[in-house]
């Protein structure tokens, strides 16, 4: 998933980047409502995470603001307000899910699973020459095996076989795998490649290759079958 987190509360919204981003997924965080508007109008996310209370504005008025101007992605807010009216008011208002502080950050992220499982639009598999990616079961599966993927092989293969023939240059991958807010060497994009391109000769690919373009990233590609 790629994630935006809206949360001022900066120790919190640390500890939430780290789990997330362990579980392979992209975040990029918002402290207050401007930016956090900002964000999205400028970019698509999977889901939201969206605090109640925000410096500037609250965030029930931001979601009310997003939904007024056709924004349909998921929301799930977090709150320390747990009372059922206060709950009543931001389904109301737009929210997809709801989940009162303190919480539990296994049960967050299942929330923000279900939620993405509801609104995708993502096949059980995606095929290229001989190889396809089993959605549901995170492998690459080719003519002679089935690779298994950690969760950050998993998003970068996705963000391929979800675009294939496509050149994706490293900073594209950088952000929809690992979100804005990465702090890291870019060539951890090329590291990961390669990973992939291993366990694409694991399962025997024959017909189906990562193609560096000199000068811009990498692209996946099929090849056509011998006669």
């Amino acid at each position: 998933m790629k994630i935006l987190l809206v949360e001022d509360e900066a120790r919190l919204a640390r500890a939430l980047v780290r789990g997330f981003t362990e579980e392979g997924h992209a975040v990029d965080v918002c402290s207050n409502a401007q930016d956090a508007d900002e964000q999205l109008s400028g970019l698509d996310y999977d889901v939201v995470v969206l605090d109640w209370m925000l410096p500037d504005q609250d965030g029930l008025s931001l979601l009310r603001s997003w939904r007024s101007r056709g924004v349909t992605t998921p929301v799930l807010m977090l709150t320390a307000r747990a009372a059922v009216p206060e709950r009543v008011a931001g389904l109301r208002a737009g929210a997809d899910d709801y989940l009162p502080k303190p919480f539990d950050f296994d049960e967050l992220l299942a929330r923000l699973e279900a939620l993405y499982r509801r609104g995708a639009t993502v096949d059980d598999a995606r095929a290229l020459g001989d190889v396809s990616l089993d959605v549901k079961a995170r492998a690459l599966v080719g003519p002679k095996a089935q690779a298994e993927l950690t969760p950050r092989e998993y998003a970068l293969a996705l963000r391929l076989f979800e675009h294939p023939m496509e050149v994706h240059t490293r900073t594209e991958l950088l952000q929809a795998v690992w979100g804005s807010a990465f702090a890291g060497e870019p060539n951890v994009v090329d590291v990961y490649v390669g990973y992939l391109r291993k366990k694409l000769a694991e399962v025997g690919a024959a017909r189906c290759s990562i193609r560096t373009v000199r000068g811009v990233g990498f692209r996946l590609e099929a090849q056509e079958e011998a006669p």
